[in-house]
């Protein structure tokens, strides 16, 4: 069956028949030359220090390829941007899903993290000079970008916590502090840097006191120490740096949209960037499911005599991956559908929800096939080791579990409390009068 053939009825009213060839498109990109191209990339890309310098030549086949599909920076909503390919939030949730199966087709098709991010924002905030000399290389595939928030020093759970302090003077601006985990930084295609700092730390609103700066790649002052590792894996040539700025300096014009709007800023940058990580989560999700079907009817695999299909609790997992992939996918297209309706700020509740329960549901289900295969499911002779650690630290990016779970429960209690204690008040009384009426004592003791 065609992707366009799986859309699930609730969104199809919402997919263009345009979108619905792109979808088949990118599927077949997938499947038949990312991901036969991703043990390649992994050769091409070899080992030691010089996996840090390294483009592997397969990549560039495969987004020049892609170009010539029209499989290109698909990401950008069409009611947003008018510099993507034309596409909305759904359509490109459902092509982000396709592309999570395979490690290297979200870049070959130039919708790779962070890199999308950090487009939306030149798109949506950059001056134009700021457009011309970041964005449109960016746009090409030309170069790669980062985006610096988190820091070492502080618990960037909450973000007003930041430190690393932007002063200006005179015609400059001067940085000074450290990051890390910033994800892209080991790249030598990475020429500018996104970077959140404070510009004004006595600033009573608390919102208010951060910025977003541009920094090019190189300038003095900035030094890359590491590259921090997710379970042991290191992302090379991606990388996820550590990086301290010592009086780095750069010119006013790299001040993105104005000085205290960094809030303003990352709040429009990350809500569609979570989004985009829970599309491809089901993807991944999808592929474990494939590699578990795949190893319980190997014929050469019987444990105790017969395969693992014929297990019951084998199949029960199949059965309730099956359940949280779709249930899953359904709440993210739902949040993308809202921020299509509106825009991020409006679909807070929905982002969240999907941020929180896609990484969840596919961790369960890449455990299940790392089971089902043994030793073999935690080792490099499967991708689901790889999936697994990659998933997992989506429970924390961008904001973890806990805060985004707090928020909505927060926001729950403070809309409906007052809404529904009514409701229920006047139903309790209701029927303690319909019960007297009918001749019976009331019961509620609440």
């Amino acid at each position: 069956m065609a992707a366009s053939t799986r859309i699930p009825p609730i969104a199809q009213p919402f997919v263009s028949d345009r979108a619905k060839k792109t979808l088949d498109l990118v599927e077949q990109f997938v499947e038949n030359d990312c991901i036969p191209a991703d043990a390649v990339f992994q050769a091409q890309l070899g080992e030691g220090e010089k996996r840090w310098t390294t483009t592997p030549a397969v990549l560039e086949d495969l987004k020049a390829k892609a170009k010539k599909l029209g499989l290109w920076n698909m990401f950008l909503p069409k009611n947003h941007f008018k510099q993507g390919a034309g596409y909305s939030n759904l359509e490109y949730g459902l092509m982000a899903e396709l592309l999570g199966k395979s490690k290297i087709a979200s870049e070959a098709t130039n919708n790779a993290a962070p890199d999308t991010g950090n487009m939306e924002v030149f798109a949506k905030y950059g001056s134009e000079a700021q457009k011309q000399q970041w964005l449109a290389p960016l746009l090409d595939g030309q170069i790669r970008s980062a985006f610096l928030m988190t820091e070492p020093d502080i618990a960037s759970s909450d973000a007003t916590n930041i430190e690393l302090d932007i002063r200006r003077e005179g015609n400059e601006y001067v940085l000074n502090g450290s990051k890390w985990w910033s994800s892209g930084a080991g790249d030598p295609r990475c020429k500018i840097y996104l970077v959140m700092g404070k510009t004004d730390a006595k600033n009573p609103d608390p919102y208010k006191q951060q910025s977003v700066i541009l920094v090019p790649a190189g300038t003095p002052g900035m030094k890359v120490h590491r590259m921090l590792t997710v379970y042991g894996y290191d992302d090379a040539p991606h990388g996820h740096g550590h990086i301290t700025f010592k009086n780095v300096r750069v010119p006013v014009s790299n001040m993105v949209l104005g000085e205290g709007r960094g809030f303003e800023i990352i709040q429009g940058r990350l809500g569609p960037g979570r989004i985009h990580h829970a599309m491809r989560t089901i993807g991944a999700a999808e592929k474990a499911v494939e590699w578990m079907i795949v190893r319980i009817n190997d014929e050469r695999k019987k444990p105790f005599g017969q395969p693992l299909s014929s297990h019951g609790v084998i199949l029960e997992w199949i059965a309730k991956s099956r359940i949280e992939i779709d249930a899953a996918r359904l709440i993210v297209l739902n949040a993308a559908i809202k921020i299509d309706q509106g825009d991020a700020k409006s679909a807070l509740k929905e982002i969240a929800q999907a941020k929180v329960l896609a990484p969840q549901s596919a961790l369960t289900v890449i455990d299940r096939a790392v089971q089902s295969y043994g030793a073999a499911g935690v080792c490099q002779d499967t991708p689901l080791a790889y999936l697994w650690a990659g998933i997992r630290t989506l429970r924390i990016a961008d904001g973890p579990d806990e805060v985004h779970l707090q928020q909505l429960g927060r926001r729950e209690n403070r809309t409906r409390k007052d809404a529904v204690t009514k409701k229920l008040t006047w139903q309790r009384d209701e029927a303690d009068r319909l019960l007297n009426a009918s001749g019976f004592k009331p019961k509620s003791q609440l």
